[in-house]
């Protein structure tokens, strides 16, 4: 068949028979460049790979622009930018006014994460012909990517001048509005992509994105869901979905649609990193610990990956892994203001307040208005009256609009100012303003599930239960586990047991809510208590081998004591007692990372401290007597060293004075508590709920019996 006549099947569509004359002609002509390239092209168009094809062509017809273009374009579809570049760019060298390859050029370079050449390019192509809409739209994409959202803004309207009613313009123009603070022009433009293309996914995502930001989360989802079924395999709409189920109480699905577009796109840093927020929020820490190290592998540079990956460590307790993520950033950027601020967190915990100190001033110093790093240093000393330069620079912050992790910092850090200066109503009034932020973030406080759960541990875990015979369970005499209330000096009692050289203090360990959720599944039979176990001593073996005891401090365990020590019988616990209301009073005053949605609400604070009281109760009557010892924190402060050595003596440890210098002990500490536990013991902690007696209507009837 002559050339000719297979450039016209092309031409009028019938590629398959173009392919099979062109695959015909070859075995009588197989040098000819020509019929290559139709092969290449007609495979081109029929979805085939037509690499092979097209290079023969290239190599048979290298002085032939249109040959480098189409193994371009082939390249392009299989993912391989940089030789797709390559093709593009011998293409222009033998036709530098070809426009189609000055576009491709510019979209592999924006590919390849450079929208600055992508933009000279598409400009470039412009100059040549400028009506051509997708060059606008395409500029207006890189500026986007440069930061430089008002040209893109002109780019789009560029484009909507030659074609009003192009809808994947009107997308991206109410994207960048919306970026630009624009948002009702953005919804505008996205109201109008919806009604032009109500079949477009990106329309109704587009869409969604705007409502979600203006605050309409239940519409929000109603667009995404429709892009979503419009285009069921896209990425980008399961994480702005799940971004907005997150904010209305539907973390499950939310976690779920983003785990999935990690399966969808298991080579986009993006995905990886909003998956890594999700299961951040939601504690499963190992996991967000992974996802945030994929981000960083496939996107080394991604400051905000590498920063997320040392947060979740830190709270692992790898605070050295931790600091060198963050030394990895300031080492790219040493004036970054969140890299210096969380490297002051870390040196904090580990008690180098004075490192700290210099580290959130510096932070500071290189961004003014950094939020963070005011918040940092009132955490981690005793504000004064004359620290006028910081109150001034809070108070001029709160008085703008703030992102609510921002607000909720401040009004904390302004509360704790207050209250180490005496001006105790406006404390509270601080506290109160950052716990009502907090509220309208959080989901609700689900008081009737936490009777619910009380009510079905107190049924199983009955005194044959706990005190009966598991075949299999460990016989480990090691765990010592601190419970109590958040803030009643379960800190405090594991810095002074882990100053002794026999103890290893494992902090506050995540494990029994799960484990209890596991085992309530599978029935709770002998075996898998008998490897719930074995599952906890293999997560808190401790890094020291002549440690005999280890400590787990996290106070909620004060739910599981029972069913912890059916699966472990030989351990003990230290319950901290501290008198009530300073207790949900210190609780109120915190910003916590690891308590739940009643510590933002007085009354929902009350609710959880009397099921605290309920469950305590019930372990007093079922725990063997030697399992349990109960040390108010009062009397811990006052007279030290009689209940150091009772904690030690309980725990079946020898006397030794260190735990009376447990201030000076090296350790890492990154409770609330952790500048607390540095400093000498004294009494300004007790009693200070006197100073706010008026303002703890909802907390005052816990004062009936005061003893938990």
């Amino acid at each position: 068949m002559r050339l000719r006549a297979l450039i016209d099947l092309l031409n009028t569509g019938q590629a398959a028979q173009a392919e099979a004359g062109a695959r015909e002609a070859l075995t009588s002509a197989p040098g000819d460049g020509y019929l290559w390239k139709v092969l290449g092209v007609a495979q081109l168009r029929q979805d085939k790979d037509a690499r092979i094809a097209l290079e023969r062509a290239a190599e048979l017809l290298p002085q032939d622009p249109e040959s480098h273009f189409n193994l371009g374009a082939a390249l392009r579809r299989r993912g391989e930018w940089e030789a797709a570049l390559a093709r593009f760019r011998q293409a222009l060298i033998l036709n530098p006014r070809s426009v189609d390859a000055l576009f491709e050029a510019g979209d592999a370079q924006r590919a390849l994460g450079r929208p600055a050449e992508a933009v000279a390019l598409y400009q470039a192509a412009l100059q040549i012909d400028p009506r051509r809409v997708e060059g606008y739209n395409n500029t207006g994409n890189a500026l986007l990517e440069l930061g430089r959202t008002q040209d893109a803004v002109r780019c789009y309207r560029k484009a909507l001048e030659l074609a009003p009613d192009a809808p994947f313009v009107l997308c991206n123009l109410a994207d960048a509005l919306r970026r630009s603070g624009a948002a009702a022009e953005a919804l505008e433009a996205a109201r109008r992509a919806v009604s032009r293309a109500p079949g477009l996914a990106a329309a109704h995502n587009v869409l969604g994105v705007i409502l979600g930001d203006g605050g309409d989360s239940a519409e929000a989802v109603t667009q995404f869901r429709e892009a979503l079924h419009l285009d069921p395999q896209s990425v980008d709409v399961r994480v702005n979905l799940a971004g907005v189920l997150e904010k209305t109480g539907a973390p499950q699905e939310a976690l779920a649609l983003l785990e999935d577009a990690a399966r969808r796109a298991p080579q986009r840093a993006d995905v990886h990193l909003a998956l890594a927020r999700g299961l951040f929020e939601a504690r499963r820490l190992p996991g967000a610990a992974e996802s945030y190290a994929r981000a960083v592998a496939l996107r080394p540079e991604a400051t905000e990956a590498r920063l997320g990956l040392a947060t979740t460590l830190r709270f692992l307790g790898q605070t050295a892994a931790a600091e060198a993520q963050v030394e990895t950033v300031l080492a790219r950027e040493p004036r970054h203001a969140a890299a210096l601020t969380l490297l002051g967190e870390l040196r904090a915990d580990r008690g180098r307040f004075e490192e700290a100190q210099q580290l959130f001033s510096r932070a500071l110093a290189a961004e003014p208005d950094f939020a963070m790093a005011y918040s940092g240093i009132a955490a981690h000393r005793r504000m004064q009256a004359d620290d006028r330069a910081w109150r001034d620079g809070v108070e001029r912050l709160l008085a703008r609009p703030l992102a609510p992790d921002q607000e909720i910092a401040l009004r904390t850090a302004l509360g704790k100012f207050f209250d180490d200066t005496g001006e105790y109503d406006r404390a509270f009034e601080s506290y109160r303003a950052a716990n009502e932020r907090g509220v309208r973030l959080r989901r609700p406080y689900d008081g009737a599930r936490l009777e619910a759960h009380v009510g079905q541990l107190m049924a199983l875990c009955d005194a044959g239960f706990v005190r009966g015979s598991h075949p299999g369970v460990t016989d480990s005499q090691r765990p010592l586990f601190i419970i109590g209330m958040p803030r009643s000096g379960t800190s405090l009692a594991e810095q002074i047991l882990a100053s002794h050289p026999e103890v290893h203090g494992a902090g506050e360990v995540r494990f029994w809510d799960r484990a209890f959720g596991h085992s309530e599944r599978e029935g709770h039979g002998a075996a898998v208590l008998a490897q719930v176990g074995l599952d906890y001593l293999a997560q808190v073996e401790p890094p020291a081998a002549g440690a005999t005891t280890i400590t787990d401090k996290l106070p909620a365990n004060f739910l599981y004591a029972g069913f912890i020590r059916a699966v472990i019988p030989g351990a003990r616990f230290i319950h901290m007692q501290r008198h009530p209301l300073d207790t949900c009073l210190s609780v109120y005053f915190q910003s916590f990372f690891n308590v739940g949605a009643y510590a933002s609400d007085l009354d929902s604070l009350a609710h959880y401290y009397r099921q605290y009281r309920r469950i305590m109760a019930h372990w007093r009557t079922v725990l063997p007597p030697q399992a349990l010892l109960e040390v108010p924190y009062e009397g811990l402060v006052s007279d030290s060293e009689t209940w150091s050595r009772r904690m030690l003596e309980f725990a079946g440890l020898p006397w030794d004075p260190a735990v009376l210098e447990f201030h000076r002990t090296e350790r890492v500490v990154i409770t609330a508590s952790r500048w607390q536990v540095r400093q000498k013991l004294n009494r300004g902690s007790v009693d200070r709920w006197r100073h706010y007696e008026r303002h703890l209507g909802p907390l005052m009837p816990l004062l009936e019996g005061a003893a938990p």
